[in-house]
């Protein structure tokens, strides 16, 4: 198994993405998660790709935040995910990723992870929602503003 990905990962059809603690600032050694360059080949394999919409707007954002020249790594606050902890020279931001916050429970797993981080970067949630619900200082984005920001700190 671990070949293949090493494979397709020399291939340039995927990218490992290390994770850090983003509290203790810790590169963690275990569980890279795995992002398509294209996720096409998603579409190709599985068919309709409406059923991972939240995997494919993750990898959108991810592939972003490359092309603009941040290093990516995936963040963990205690045992909390933070989808992004992205770092350009002297700029630091964090994105999280979610289709829409549709309820309650949503907006506090997307929200409450980037509230629990104590620096004072750029904190983002991004999803397919037309209205705005910032707080806390964290800056909520339909992903089409994202993707159109100039710059994110």
């Amino acid at each position: 198994m671990y070949n293949y990905i090493d494979y397709c990962k020399t291939a340039c059809l995927l990218h490992l993405v290390p994770r850090e603690d983003v509290i203790g600032k810790q590169l963690l050694k275990f569980q890279e998660k795995i992002y398509l360059t294209d996720h096409g080949i998603r579409e190709a394999v599985y068919g309709n790709n409406m059923r991972d919409v939240n995997q494919i707007l993750e990898n959108i954002v991810y592939m972003e935040l490359l092309r603009r020249g941040y290093e990516v790594r995936v963040g963990k606050a205690g045992a909390l995910e933070v989808d992004f902890a992205a770092r350009r020279g002297s700029e630091r931001l964090y994105v999280q990723v979610s289709y829409l916050l549709a309820s309650d429970e949503t907006m506090e797993r997307e929200f409450g992870v980037l509230e629990r981080i104590g620096d004072n970067y750029p904190k983002y949630v991004v999803t397919m929602d037309e209205i705005t619900r910032s707080r806390n200082g964290i800056k909520h984005k339909n992903i089409k503003e994202f993707l159109l920001m100039e710059e994110y700190v």
